[in-house]
């Protein structure tokens, strides 16, 4: 026997996959339901990019070398993985079986486009779809922020267009929630992670 395997427990943890439109408000959602339901495990990405200042190895994120990184991926290591502005990002399956064999209940913030990856190696897990209200409501909150150019608010809002009408056609997501008010939003997703993990 491989002592080196998470033990099994009798009821395995589920996976919970957040996803949203660009500027949806996922992040701050998120944060709300770490404290409100402080049990769950957020999985730690692997990246290639250099840690900010404040960012510790094993907290925010594994930080790697891209080397590491391709064997990893030769390996199959990774339950989705992607590359952006140059740096590599990628969910370590081993993180994610540890805790669901110990009965854990994982959190994923995964893009639209990764979880089509991710459903292929863990098809059980439960999709959670956040979008705004209207494009107009979006606009008027990317544009409320005052820290955006004109043609970063225009590229943002088309993302989000792209990403809503891919998870819609293409994705699969169990539950969708509208952020059309806040204070809403983070309670009707407490009640659904809830709900979910019983």
């Amino acid at each position: 026997m491989n002592s080196n395997l998470p033990e099994k427990t009798a009821v395995q943890g589920k996976i919970i996959v957040f996803s949203a439109a660009s500027g949806a408000g996922k992040t701050t959602i998120l944060d709300h339901l770490r404290k409100a339901v402080p049990h769950l495990v957020y999985s730690i990405s692997v990246t290639t990019r250099k840690p900010r200042r404040f960012e510790q190895n094993g907290v925010h994120y594994f930080f790697i070398s891209a080397d590491e990184f391709r064997r990893k991926i030769d390996a199959h290591e990774f339950a989705e993985w992607a590359q952006v502005h140059g740096n590599y990002y990628g969910t370590p399956r081993s993180f994610i079986d540890a805790s669901i064999n110990a009965g854990k209940h994982v959190v994923m913030d995964i893009d639209v486009y990764g979880k089509i990856q991710f459903d292929k190696t863990y098809p059980e897990a439960i999709g959670i779809f956040i979008k705004p209200p209207s494009w107009e409501e979006l606009e008027r909150r990317l544009r409320g922020r005052g820290t955006e150019s004109d043609e970063v608010v225009k590229l943002r809002l088309a993302n989000a267009i792209k990403e809503t009408e891919f998870a819609e056609t293409a994705g699969k997501y169990e539950y969708t929630v509208v952020n059309d008010d806040l204070e809403n939003a983070k309670k009707r997703i407490v009640e659904l992670v809830r709900k979910i993990t019983g």
